[in-house]
């Protein structure tokens, strides 16, 4: 099956007062990267937040958020610092008598100093909340996947598609491939007959023939592009990552169109193999956006 590496997953859930949202969404990357950005007081469950996505996914990078809103999720205790305080007061009296200030203190004075007073935050522990947590995460992770096969099938679509153009080129080339010795046969006995008067010695001309038959063969380029085409088409269809693998493939496709259009030595068969190298560098596109 192929899987596409882009996708997106969401799963919001509520327990007793307090809501959980779980957003995750994967890009394309040569391996399996989960970043996961959540309140510092659930970092203790980022490793089996992690496991659980990578339970879904093989190959991508992966971002996923999570907050948590409502009541219940912290305690809250006010500390005063009665020493601070009491220097403060203090401290105004004196500025008062010293630059004969007539106001009198306010309790207002003292109210924002966050020196004096500090608010206290504790997580609470929640284990409902943790399950329903991991819960959500698998959520999202089960909507990321259905995302990403949904997109893996239209590129499986566009992959074929690109397969079957390739095929049709090769046809045009095998089929050119095979008259490219005879028409350089004829251009050598044509340009030799400019030159030469009486007899032409048709054993050198088969010579030549033969050596350039020899050097712009690509019978065995031809087959391996016909057996990377049929791996290519087995791999598609199987039920595993299979990304890495069609790039390789693609990678080997390329190579071999590169060397038969240094050996075609023809004009119609260099057009072909431009054709044959711009849906090549297609299939190639869209292999990296395959886990």
């Amino acid at each position: 099956m192929v899987l596409s590496m882009t996708g997106f997953g969401r799963s919001v859930k509520t327990v007793q007062q307090m809501q959980i949202t779980v957003e995750m969404r994967s890009v394309n990357h040569r391996f399996c990267e989960i970043s996961v950005r959540m309140p510092k007081n659930f970092f203790s469950l980022e490793e089996k937040i992690k496991k659980a996505v990578q339970s879904y996914i093989n190959r991508g990078r992966v971002e996923l958020y999570i907050t948590v809103s409502g009541e219940g999720l912290f305690s809250r205790t006010l500390n005063v610092d009665w020493s601070l305080a009491a220097q403060y007061i203090d401290a105004l009296n004196e500025m008062k008598r010293r630059f004969h200030i007539d106001d009198s203190i306010r309790f207002m004075h003292l109210l924002h100093d966050e020196h004096i007073f500090e608010i206290q935050e504790v997580a609470n522990e929640n284990e409902e909340l943790e399950c329903m947590m991991l819960e959500a995460v698998h959520e999202a992770a089960n909507q990321l996947l259905e995302m990403r096969a949904a997109e893996g099938s239209k590129l499986k679509e566009d992959l074929l598609k690109h397969l079957e153009a390739l095929e049709q080129i090769i046809e045009h080339i095998q089929s050119r491939a095979s008259i490219v010795a005879s028409n350089y046969r004829d251009k050598l006995q044509k340009r030799l007959s400019e030159f030469i008067t009486g007899n032409i010695d048709e054993n050198r001309i088969l010579l030549e023939v033969a050596i350039f038959a020899d050097k712009s063969d690509i019978t065995e380029e031809l087959t391996r592009l016909e057996s990377h085409l049929s791996q290519f088409r087995k791999t598609i269809e199987k039920d595993e990552p299979i990304g890495r693998k069609l790039d390789f493939i693609v990678q080997e496709m390329s190579r071999e169109a590169n060397t038969i259009g240094a050996k075609g030595n023809d004009s119609a068969i260099s057009a072909f193999v431009v054709e044959l190298k711009t849906v090549i560098e297609k299939l190639k596109e869209q292999v990296q956006n395959i886990e």
